[in-house]
């Protein structure tokens, strides 16, 4: 069974590195937050602290 070459190894580790940052790129911004609007931040509950 043939061995691989440190400097193979390194490509590979290299090759997926690239590939895994891309992919989390990718889904870094393909992702669209929903803005919320201000009437929905006042329909929020209040508390009232009783001191």
């Amino acid at each position: 069974m043939p061995q691989m070459s440190p400097l193979m190894w390194f490509s590979l580790f290299i090759m997926f590195s690239i590939i895994f940052l891309m992919f989390n790129q990718l889904n870094f911004f393909s992702f669209k937050p929903k803005i919320m609007n201000n009437s929905e931040k006042i329909k929020s509950k209040n508390i009232n602290w009783k001191w």
